[in-house]
């Protein structure tokens, strides 16, 4: 895995400075590669590459070039059917003089030029210069799993970076917070892409491919997680899409084995990380490395599970065990790499896991996101299933009472439900055309928090509140005809996922310890295939994963298949107990009317409430507030307050300058 960044003026008024430029802008972004470096300059166009070497340790550098260096690539991520490819073209007489997968990407450009991309099955972000067209093409991977962002200057000059803090060390690129993308993270967690949370800094969408000129622009989708109703595989037995399903895992598992450096795996006690691990171990039976997280807190604690796991398949297992105070301490960094307000403090914890893996040697990990989005794993595909079959008797009392198989905390008196968890689940339950009802009530709980924004900045993100219109842009119309858990899924795999899941809490929080995260689940044949299996065997009645549980019954420990679903979060209690931490400095009343984004007196207020029950657990509302206040502080702290302008670290590899 790496870090790309590079900027183009096609009317070939770069800047004197351009190579100090560059290296500013990877350099800041080391830590995506601290291997080697590369710089290529030519008239038009600067590219830069920072390297975490993982395929062809000594002949993977880049930027990369053709054979008369018309063509100009740096890449982020893993191709990992790229030997199959490879093979392909030397058979129509492309010559390789490297074994990375990087060359595949430039040799199958000049025999297929954007075709090439469906081909790939990886998880990539990448940039090519072509010299010859004066064009450059920009491509992300199917999921969003790594990251591209792009803007334009006022000298027209385009800039494109794997992360945002790269973009601004271009001297042209302006620093502002966007406030149509904090009131979407203050909504549904993530920004809608291309927004993000800074003006002018877009993101490019997953599945998205780009090509700019002097003359035009063309973005073009190439690939989308959608539903095609038309091929479901309603007449196969279980046992044959079990089958075949294993066959795809296992070979989503081995290409991803695919390295020249050890690679291991993440194993939280959960049902999905004990599947890939029982894969890798049918691959190759040898010593497998596995990491997870524990808590001091029980309610968060999965380490009974973890054991389980690790005596089943004899794996060399290390765990960290995480504090209130080492989250605490951690937010901060965790905000730098996300660039982006949280409104959770569980990406800190997966920091603290990726510095473990490092620090024991490894770069590579193996981890189980993705299938809870793909095979129905969430409590909320059940909790809209509950809510659907409560509507249509909404006076029942015996219905809502479901939420409680899902919800065990909900406390039953006289066999009813609290008045508070009634209202909240009963909130729009008739609304059934609604296209986002599975989300409505958890999107109308979390914009909540907008309420300490400062009056003027409220009222600002209110009467210009455009994010519904945003989503029904991005989201298209074609989810309106399919099941209502086909929509929910899809709801997450378009939006949660690449803006949360895999970026705050994986690639963001994986990259700020140069460790590379794989996810066989993400594997596009895989979601192709679910996509083809009949709901009922995603979600039946209220067992989430049924297919996959069926697949690996006699492959993972029984307790860990039945176990209730536990999603991953971290404790808050930190914020409680770590009164004079930098986390509460940035909730200071001085530090609140400094930074003008939220009311001072509503902050006091939600501090005083917190602190006045110290014994008590915070609810998620203010819980989303305090860490939404905090991060955006954090956020502001950062790219505006501390931003490092001076960057200027030495070449550690190569320049390659073409005049």
């Amino acid at each position: 895995m790496c870090g790309i960044a590079g900027f183009i003026n096609f009317k070939q008024i770069n800047p004197t400075d351009r190579e100090s430029i560059i290296q500013n802008m990877i350099s800041i972004i080391d830590y995506r590669g601290p291997d080697e470096q590369g710089i290529y300059i030519d008239p038009f166009a600067a590219m830069g590459h920072v390297r975490l070497s993982i395929v062809d340790l000594i002949n993977g550098q880049q930027p990369m070039f053709n054979e008369d260096r018309s063509i100009c690539i740096v890449f982020n991520g893993e191709i990992y059917n790229y030997r199959e490819l490879r093979a392909a073209l030397i058979s129509k007489g492309h010559r390789f003089t490297t074994e990375s997968d990087t060359e595949v990407i430039i040799h199958g450009y000049e025999s297929y030029s954007t075709d090439f991309i469906a081909q790939l099955n990886g998880q990539f972000a990448f940039a090519i210069w072509d010299k010859r067209h004066r064009s450059i093409l920009l491509a992300r991977d199917r999921l969003g799993i790594r990251p591209l962002y792009i803007t334009k200057t006022s000298t027209e000059e385009f800039v494109f970076a794997s992360e945002i803090k790269s973009l601004f060390c271009h001297p042209a690129v302006e620093r502002e917070i966007d406030i149509h993308g904090l009131g979407e993270i203050f909504k549904y967690w993530v920004n809608i892409p291309p927004h993000t949370v800074f003006k002018n800094i877009h993101e490019l969408p997953p599945g998205t491919i780009l090509q700019v000129s002097e003359e035009n622009e063309i973005r073009k989708k190439y690939w989308d997680p959608g539903v095609d109703i038309s091929t479901r595989k309603r007449e196969n037995p279980l046992s044959d899409l079990a089958s075949e399903l294993h066959d795809l895992l296992h070979d989503a598992v081995r290409i991803r084995l695919r390295a020249d450096v050890p690679v291991g795996a993440y194993l939280s006690g959960g049902l999905d990380s004990t599947i890939i691990t029982a894969l890798i171990k049918q691959i190759h039976n040898n010593d497998l490395h596995t990491y997870s997280i524990n808590f001091n807190n029980e309610n968060y604690d999965e380490g009974y599970y973890q054991q389980e796991a690790i005596n089943y398949f004899g794996v060399d297992h290390k765990s960290l065990t995480v504090t209130d105070s080492e989250i605490c301490d951690t937010l901060s960094d965790a905000v730098w790499h996300a660039e982006r307000p949280l409104l959770r403090t569980a990406p800190a914890p997966m920091a603290l896991l990726s510095k473990l893996v490092r620090a024991s040697g490894y770069k590579v990990v193996l981890t189980g996101e993705g299938a809870d989005e793909v095979f129905a794993g969430y409590n909320i595909f059940k909790e809209n299933k509950i809510r659907r079959f409560w509507a249509r008797n909404p006076d029942s009392t015996f219905r809502p009472l479901l939420l409680k198989k899902i919800y065990p905390y909900i406390q039953a008196e006289n066999s009813k439900l609290s008045p508070f968890w009634f209202l909240f689940f009963k909130r729009g339950i008739k609304q059934f055309d609604d296209r986002y009802y599975s989300h409505r009530i958890r999107w109308d709980s979390t914009i909540q928090c907008r309420k300490y924004f400062n009056r003027e900045l409220r009222n600002r993100i209110e009467a210009e509140d455009e994010t519904e219109a945003a989503l029904d842009k991005y989201l298209g119309n074609q989810f309106q005809n399919w099941s209502h858990l086909a929509q929910a899924q899809y709801l997450e795999l378009k939006l949660f996922m690449p803006g949360y899941l895999l970026s705050s809490q994986g690639d963001r929080m994986l990259m700020a310890n140069s460790v590379e995260g794989r996810f066989p689940f993400l594997d596009h044949r895989v979601i192709e295939f679910a996509n083809q299996i009949p709901d009922e065997l995603k979600l039946k009645v209220l067992n989430e994963k049924y297919i996959l549980k069926k697949t690996f019954q006699d492959k993972i420990p029984g307790t860990i298949l039945r176990r209730k679903k536990q999603p991953y979060r971290s404790p808050v209690q930190s914020f409680k107990e770590n009164q004079y931490s930098q986390m509460m400095d940035m909730i200071s009343e001085d530090v609140v009317k400094k930074y003008g984004y939220f009311d001072p007196a509503l902050v006091r207020n939600l501090k005083q409430k917190i602190n006045s029950t110290k014994m008590l657990p915070v609810s998620s509302r203010d819980e989303m507030s305090l860490v939404g206040i905090i991060s955006t502080h954090l956020l502001h702290y950062h790219f505006f307050e501390s931003f490092p302008y001076a960057h200027q670290h030495p070449v550690k590899e190569k320049i390659s300058i073409d005049v």
